[in-house]
């Protein structure tokens, strides 16, 4: 039996029949074609699914697509200014290169943000006790650890450029 649920999609509202069984990250790449949130490995182990429910960061093959009725659900498609500037953590896996086949990024991109957003200050083993959930194949991690730092100094710096 379908069940119609509403949630804000990347700012827009979407309404959807989708079956009890539907995962989230089913609803977003099958039925909205948003693609940028990859399935990894079907077991919640690899990351490269997250998105943000609500501000925070969430594995979307571990959540039921009507679990997030209600929601604000932020994809990797939404992080990005609407004139297509990136995102400061976005930005910053450019230019550090905390990216090679490109597979993980998104989900690492999305699990960045929430860490820079949720401790006032990142040191070297906070990010990478704070990625653990995410992993990346073709890495030793370093360049991803770095670009996380840069992206959380340049959304700090965006914050208090803001707030003047």
């Amino acid at each position: 039996m379908p069940n119609k649920i509403t949630l804000s999609v990347n700012g827009k509202s979407v309404t959807r029949e989708v079956e009890g069984r539907t995962l989230l990250v089913q609803l977003l790449r099958d039925h909205l074609g948003l693609t940028g949130t990859h399935v990894g490995c079907d077991t919640s182990q690899c990351g490269a699914c997250v998105v943000h429910i609500d501000g925070h960061s969430v594995k979307s093959c571990t959540m039921l697509a009507v679990q997030a009725a209600g929601t604000e659900v932020t994809t990797i498609e939404g992080l990005a200014a609407a004139d297509g500037t990136l995102h400061p953590m976005q930005a910053a896996f450019r230019e550090h290169h905390g990216l090679q086949c490109g597979y993980c990024t998104p989900g690492m991109v999305m699990a960045a943000v929430d860490l820079a957003q949720t401790h006032d200050q990142l040191d070297e083993q906070t990010v990478r006790e704070g990625l653990e959930g995410n992993i990346c194949r073709c890495t030793g991690y370093h360049n991803i650890v770095k670009a996380v730092l840069a992206g959380a100094k340049s959304m700090r710096a965006g914050l208090s450029q803001a707030a003047d």
